[in-house]
């Protein structure tokens, strides 16, 4: 028996059906996980994204001996077919573990301005000395004109920064949180803490919650972290301070 999984998937508050529906196998299966048998390397993968955990928590001879003979550490960790998929407590791990950087790049980013638990957790981590730095689009910039045009909403997606901004307040005054607005074409939100990132790209015509996310790790000798993290700095350098 898996007692590591099987904890892990009680203190999540996730089903068993949930995991089969997530990781695209039979409910029969994730019962043989739970009663000792170990997954196949893509499923072990897509299971413990869903869980927001590393491999070597949840198989730890099985990721030991991997490491041992296959050194190449995989630089996605995780996908996600939809934004909406991805748990609250994969959001929960990724920025209660920041040590140093968090990092927010959207257009609106409104589901995290309206969870008062998260917001918690990010003034905690700049009260602890972690830097925060929120980037959403110019609600009267020509981009977000755009993209609400693009997704079929209209001047909607403005609204919903405006309402974010608005969320937000609850950051204000913390010392080492900062916030900027910029004006740019966006082909993806990037959501990071320290070398893990949660990316979701932009579809043409598809909503951000509807879009896919990857969980991408920053590793050494991989390229994927660096691209998009040099993609933040470049629209940060070129943003508006929020007053």
């Amino acid at each position: 028996m898996n007692d590591l999984l099987r904890r892990a998937l009680a203190d999540a508050g996730i089903a068993e059906k949930d995991v089969a529906a997530h990781v695209g196998v039979d409910l029969k299966s994730v019962q043989r996980w739970l009663a000792g048998r170990t997954p196949y390397a893509r499923n072990r993968r897509a299971l413990a994204g869903l869980l927001g955990v590393d491999e070597a928590a949840l198989w730890p001879h099985v990721v030991e001996h991997a490491l041992v003979t296959v050194p190449q550490i995989p630089e996605v960790m995780a996908t996600y077919p939809h934004r909406w998929d991805v748990p609250r407590s994969v959001w929960l791990w990724l920025f209660e573990r920041a040590r140093h950087q968090i990092d927010v790049l959207a257009f609106a980013s409104l589901f995290l301005a309206e969870d008062a638990g998260l917001l918690r957790i990010l003034a905690g981590k700049a009260r602890e000395g972690v830097a925060v730095r929120i980037l959403l689009g110019s609600p009267d910039g020509v981009r977000v004109a755009e993209r609400g045009d693009d997704e079929g909403v209209g001047e909607s997606l403005a609204a919903k920064i405006r309402n974010a901004l608005v969320g937000y307040r609850l950051l204000g005054g913390v010392p080492g949180i900062e916030m900027r607005l910029h004006d740019t074409v966006l082909y993806t939100s990037i959501y990071r803490a320290d070398d893990d990132l949660l990316v979701n790209h932009h579809v043409y015509g598809v909503a951000a919650a509807s879009a896919p996310v990857i969980h991408v790790r920053k590793v050494e000798g991989g390229d994927m972290a660096s691209t998009y993290l040099g993609s933040f700095e470049q629209v940060w350098s070129a943003a508006t301070p929020v007053g």
